[in-house]
């Protein structure tokens, strides 16, 4: 349930003004907003009745995200979680601001802020569905990118990295994974049933 549309559909639409700046291009669209678009699109498949707050969160999950390159961490395993830890607070911070503009309160930003940070994963309803989305958007449209990324990976590897994030799913959304809900990459599909069986 939307508590006010038009105020919904200014924060959406600033969220995607602030993607739409984004330098890289990813099917000739600036990446990050192809990506928020693509968390809106699969959170109406997988979630359609999610609330409010889930769906502000899933479009401002990456937002701006290129402004914190990878490679101003140190390039360590150290460096990476100091990164995404960095990534989650600016990306929290960045999309609290802007639906603060749009008269939000201070409620309903705290609670955005709170999934967009991946805060109480898997006890934190909001957050749990965000990562959900985020993991079925990861299969279906940048698994294979990934791999083409990583020719030298074997399929040990490969089987980590999908476990790992099958690993940070709900039920429901491996559910929707093994239902056929998910289009995933034709070259990798042995693999990933192989990985969750």
């Amino acid at each position: 349930m939307i508590a006010d549309q038009k105020r919904f559909a200014a924060t959406l639409a600033a969220f995607d003004a602030a993607n739409a700046e984004d330098p890289n291009l990813d099917e000739g669209q600036p990446k990050e907003l192809l990506y928020a678009q693509r968390m809106s699109a699969m959170l109406a498949r997988f979630a359609p009745e999610a609330s409010e707050v889930v769906r502000l969160a899933v479009r401002a999950q990456h937002i701006q995200r290129w402004k914190t390159p990878r490679a101003s961490y140190p390039m360590d395993r150290q460096g990476y979680l100091q990164w995404r830890t960095g990534l989650y607070k600016f990306h929290a911070e960045t999309a609290g601001r802007i639906m603060a503009d749009n008269g939000y309160d201070a409620e309903t930003i705290d609670q955005v802020k709170a999934a967009v940070g991946k805060k109480g994963l898997k006890v934190n309803a909001e957050t749990q569905l965000l990562e959900d989305v985020s993991d079925l958007v990861f299969l279906e449209h940048y698994l294979a990118g990934f791999a083409a990324r990583h020719p030298d990976y074997d399929e040990a590897k490969w089987i980590e990295i999908i476990r790992k994030t099958w690993q940070k799913m709900s039920q429901a959304a491996r559910d929707f994974v093994l239902a056929g809900e998910v289009s995933l990459p034709e070259t990798l599909t042995p693999l990933i049933l192989k990985a969750v069986a």
